[in-house]
Formats: structure tokens, C-alpha cells, sequence
């Protein structure tokens, strides 16, 4: 299984960004897919999780400001940032579960500045 994200970048306090991440491999019907983050010197966390029957779950962190999404014709989770603030500055990686394995993403840098 290969994960490829794309869409980090440089956006100002209060804008907003889109992420994509797109899976090939041996996808099964079954999984799930998500989005999680590590700021400098921080651990990795949790950003979003959407299960292959629609099921999401948030950190409190970025409810109400984030949405995750997911096209399963194409095997590609989304995350639509909204509201972005300097502490949502990380690099960000997708995530992919299935049968008891887990596979992650190259990572994109998300990095909100004025």
C-alpha cells in the first residue's frame, strides 16, 4: 500500500487550505483512512479519521473548522482546513488501516504565518 498526499503549504492566519491523499495497493473495501500531524518537538496526533462506511471522528483541536472526506471509487481521503490558525502549522500525514496494519503517508507541511 502507497500513500501520496499533496496540497500543504503557506497560508495566512484564517485561510484555508485542502489536503489529498491518494491510495494504491492492495486497498480492501473495508478500512480506514485519516489525517494525523506533528508540530516541532511535539508528538504525533490525531487530526481526523473517516471510516470506509462514512463514520468520522475530529480532535477537539479542530472541530468545526476541519472536514474530513473521503472518494472510495478512488481510494483518496480529503481534509478541507478551515479557519487555519498558527498552531495548526505541522506536517501532516495521511493514514490508512486495514486488517490490523496501518500505513502512512510521506507527509505534507502545512505552515500558517502572516
Amino acid at each position: 500500500v502507497q500513500l501520496q498526499a499533496s496540497g500543504g503549504g503557506l497560508v495566512q492566519p484564517g485561510g484555508s487550505l485542502r489536503l489529498s491523499c491518494a491510495a494504491s495497493g492492495s486497498i480492501f473495501s473495508i478500512n480506514t483512512m485519516g489525517w494525523y500531524r506533528q508540530a516541532p518537538g511535539k508528538q504525533r496526533e490525531m487530526v481526523a479519521r473517516i471510516a470506509s462506511g462514512g463514520s468520522t471522528n475530529y480532535a477537539d483541536s479542530v472541530k468545526g473548522r476541519f472536514t474530513i472526506s473521503r472518494d472510495n471509487a478512488k481510494n483518496t481521503v480529503y481534509l478541507q482546513m478551515n479557519s487555519l490558525k498558527p498552531e495548526d502549522t505541522a506536517l501532516y500525514y495521511c493514514n490508512l488501516a486495514q486488517l490490523g496494519s496501518s500505513y502512512w503517508g510521506q507527509g505534507t507541511l502545512v505552515t500558517v504565518s502572516s
